[in-house]
């Protein structure tokens, strides 16, 4: 796992390029339909990684994705809910 703090203003496109260049050698990448751009997925084509990102609202033609798989993502984001939630507590918010 890889991780970029960016600021709150800074597109999330950014931060994705910059952790794009580290991206260790996978086959798949399961991403949120926001990062359904044509430069992304041409980057994910060019290192043969396989994408499993849905298609966003403005892309016109149907892009074919493992459904099953990308409903899976779903435990990845809980995993980070969590760890929102236990920071919460961490730094005493929570009293």
């Amino acid at each position: 796992m890889d991780l970029s703090i960016t600021a709150g203003q800074v597109s999330d496109y950014i931060g994705a390029l910059a952790l794009l260049n580290g991206l260790p050698c996978v086959k798949w990448l399961i991403r949120d339909l926001d990062y359904d751009a044509d430069w992304f997925r041409k980057f994910l084509q060019d290192n043969r990684i396989r994408d499993c990102i849905a298609r966003g609202k403005q892309r016109k033609m149907p892009v074919k994705y493992d459904k099953r798989r990308y409903k899976r993502r779903n435990r990845i984001e809980i995993m980070f809910g969590r760890l929102k939630d236990w920071r919460r507590v961490a730094t005493r918010y929570d009293r």
